[in-house]
């Protein structure tokens, strides 16, 4: 009599991975994701504490794998910085301090609408939307604070406002969004910024070399 073995039944729901969403809509907004992130995990690379990603499911109530969202971006304090797969509110015990979503022509109405609620009741205590493609927002970049549960805007003057929670200002340059140190007022490095030195150092070694 052959012997089967019995089936394992998973005794907690499962958090999945991945939405089945693409990451970004467009190559302007996977790259303007990309150097956000990485203008802000090379800024906090010395805080251990500080933890820095983007596009990461952020699972809100335990039990429910339904209730959860994908940041573009985000920042938050108190936490590791390691690697994660899933991002559990209830393990964590910290919200993100700030959330920057990159508005779309699919996203935007979520973006300032349910997004708008939904991170306030998490806690997020700044939240910003810009629109990589300028087409679809009243204007390129918004800016919310948090104040006794609910998101008051924040003025933005000639394209720049600064967020309390970074320590950075945001500035929308009029092509695109940065990131600008307070202490030095220079831009925060990005990853194109990265590569074109690369390619500039590449250049000038075979230039040597002739």
């Amino acid at each position: 009599m052959s012997m089967r073995n019995p089936v394992q039944v998973t005794p907690f729901p499962l958090y999945p991975e991945s939405d089945g969403k693409p990451m970004a809509e467009t190559d302007i907004h996977r790259q303007l994701m990309l150097d956000l992130l990485f203008a802000l995990a090379n800024y906090f690379q010395s805080q251990p504490d500080v933890y820095v990603s983007g596009n990461l499911l952020l699972y809100y109530v335990e039990g429910n794998p339904k209730k959860c969202v994908a940041p573009d971006v985000f920042v938050v304090r108190g936490v590791g910085n390691r690697q994660r797969r899933i991002y559990k509110l209830w393990e964590e015990g910290r919200a993100p301090e700030i959330v920057i979503e990159l508005s779309s022509r699919q996203t935007w109405r979520e973006d300032l609408q349910t997004k708008l609620q939904l991170y306030a009741q998490l806690g997020v205590r700044e939240y910003y939307i810009f629109d990589p493609e300028y087409d679809y927002l009243p204007e390129p970049l918004l800016a919310y604070r948090l104040e006794d549960g609910i998101y008051l805007p924040l003025e933005i003057e000639n394209g720049v406002v600064k967020s309390e929670a970074l320590g950075l200002e945001l500035v929308e340059t009029g092509e695109t969004l940065r990131l600008r140190d307070l202490q030095t007022g220079e831009l925060l490095p990005t990853a194109t910024d990265a590569n074109a030195e690369i390619a500039r150092l590449r250049a000038e070694l075979t230039r040597l070399r002739l």
